[in-house]
């Protein structure tokens, strides 16, 4: 476990910053104390520095986690948001869907947004933004990005794309091996 590097970071923030915009800097300065990103196994956690400094006792091989998991790098060194990070980000959100019911278990499957199910979209959403997705209650149900920008969403077909699926709730069911470990 071990601090970002300076790449790192720039990586990670670009990727945070694209769904929540300057709220990244609300994650580390919290009220109730201090957190930071420690990277683990190509891994980014979100850690409070309180339960940093008993972690450091534990041995590296022996860790397997510690604090949220944001996500990971890929070999390429890109950076993928991982579910375990809508807590945390949902709150921050510039950029928000929301679906309709029908739509719902679509998403939830994996599957991209379409206009027929789209229930809301922020105004001034722009193509290729982050957005957090919430059902018509306000519960956060995953990531995507903006296929059209909002202006194109109200005169897109019902059949058009309008938010790319990035990650959603289900994953915690379809992919609860490699989310952590």
């Amino acid at each position: 476990m071990r601090p970002l590097t300076d790449e790192e970071t720039k990586i990670f923030f670009e990727k945070l910053t694209k769904y929540i915009g300057e709220n990244v800097r609300l994650l580390i300065d919290r009220p109730d104390g201090a957190y930071c990103f420690r990277l683990h196994r190509d891994r980014v956690f979100y850690v409070s520095e309180k339960l940093l400094k008993h972690a450091v006792s534990i041995d590296r091989d022996h860790l397997m986690s510690i604090g949220t998991c944001f996500g990971k790098f890929t070999k390429t060194r890109q950076f993928r948001l991982h579910v375990t990070a809508l807590d945390y980000l949902a709150p921050y959100a510039q950029y928000k869907i929301w679906l309709k019911p029908t739509a719902e278990q679509q998403f939830v499957y994996g599957n991209h947004i379409m206009k027929s199910g789209l229930g809301r979209i922020s105004e001034s959403t722009a193509k290729y933004q982050g957005v957090i997705v919430y059902n018509m209650a306000d519960i956060p149900l995953g990531f995507g990005v903006a296929a059209k920008a909002t202006s194109e969403c109200r005169h897109a077909e019902p059949m058009a794309i309008v938010c790319f699926h990035q990650a959603d709730v289900g994953e915690y069911i379809r992919a609860e091996d490699t989310l952590v470990g």
